[in-house]
């Protein structure tokens, strides 16, 4: 319904923002992360959630659409309300969240308040095809996936093509190994590259 706001930041609090808005100051929980590149007195621009209950209506903000996107997907799961999810982005950037999610990485995870094993265990069970699905790129460029699962996308695009899979495999792990910010793309590229080479 609000999904940014635009205005002058009237003050800055440990948790949120009030930020003024065509003469009515908007209150916007925040992360300490979103909070630290706030002035106050200067314009900012945040990209917004609203959350409505019963008993209040409160708007989330966030530096960039990404964390909005992840923040919104991390309350499809049960027992993840909009305040533990705005903790969870609190101490995980959305690239090291999105990996740990993918990666199924439990220790990463539970390092949230209010997230146990169980908790974490939930997340990476639900949200591990929907956080790869939702890391398209956002501003242009491509978007960097968790080796892990890139070399099971490659390796399956590959055997699609009619390679096969142990010569896929190798052929992955090889474009893997050489440098990094890998994206899907770039892989498939370099592993076609060698699999023409061997033909």
């Amino acid at each position: 319904m609000i999904s940014s706001v635009r205005g002058e930041v009237l003050s800055i609090g440990l948790d949120h923002v009030v930020i003024e808005v065509g003469g009515v100051g908007f209150a916007v929980q925040a992360t300490p992360a979103s909070l630290a590149t706030l002035r106050r007195g200067e314009e900012a621009m945040l990209h917004t959630a609203l959350v409505v209950r019963e008993d209040s209506l409160t708007l989330f903000g966030f530096a960039d659409a990404d964390a909005r996107e992840l923040f919104g997907l991390l309350q499809t799961v049960s027992g993840i309300g909009p305040r533990l999810a705005l903790a969870t982005l609190a101490v995980l950037d959305p690239d090291k969240l999105r990996s740990a999610l993918v990666e199924g990485n439990i220790t990463v995870l539970t390092q949230v308040p209010g997230i146990g094993r169980k908790g974490a265990e939930r997340l990476t069970l639900e949200l591990r095809d929907k956080v790869t699905a939702l890391a398209g790129p956002t501003d242009g460029s491509p978007a960097v996936v968790a080796p892990g699962a890139l070399r099971g996308e490659v390796v399956e695009a590959l055997a699609g093509l009619g390679f096969p899979a142990k010569q896929a495999e190798q052929a992955v792990d090889k474009a893997l190994g050489e440098g990094d910010g890998h994206t899907t793309s770039s892989v498939l590229r370099a592993a076609l590259a060698t699999l023409g080479r061997k033909r």
